[in-house]
C-alpha cells in the first residue's frame, strides 16, 4: 500500500510570521489619549458635584454624571487595546 505524502509546514510558519506582526505597539498618542479621556470624565463628574449642578452643562441637570462617566468609560475601554 503506498503512503501519502506528509504535509508541508512552511505554510504554517507563514501564518506564525503575520501573528507576530499583529502585535505591534500602539502611537505615542494612545496612552495620552487614553489616560486624558479617564481623567477629564472624572473632573467632569466632580466639577459637577463641586459647583452643585451650576457647571459644566446646567440644563442636562444629573445627566452630566452619565456625560462624565460616557467620557471616562471610553478611556478604560481604550485600555483593552493598549499594546506596549
Amino acid at each position: 500500500m503506498p503512503e501519502s505524502k506528509p504535509r508541508k509546514r512552511p505554510a504554517r510558519q507563514a501564518q506564525q510570521t503575520s501573528a507576530a506582526q499583529q502585535y505591534k505597539p500602539n502611537p505615542v498618542w494612545y496612552k495620552a489619549v487614553m489616560f486624558g479621556l479617564m481623567i477629564v470624565g472624572l473632573v467632569w463628574i466632580i466639577t459637577f458635584y463641586i459647583t452643585e449642578g451650576r457647571f459644566p452643562v446646567q440644563d442636562w441637570a444629573s445627566w452630566n454624571i452619565v456625560a462624565g462617566f460616557g467620557i471616562a468609560i471610553v478611556g478604560f475601554l481604550m485600555t483593552t487595546r493598549w499594546r506596549s
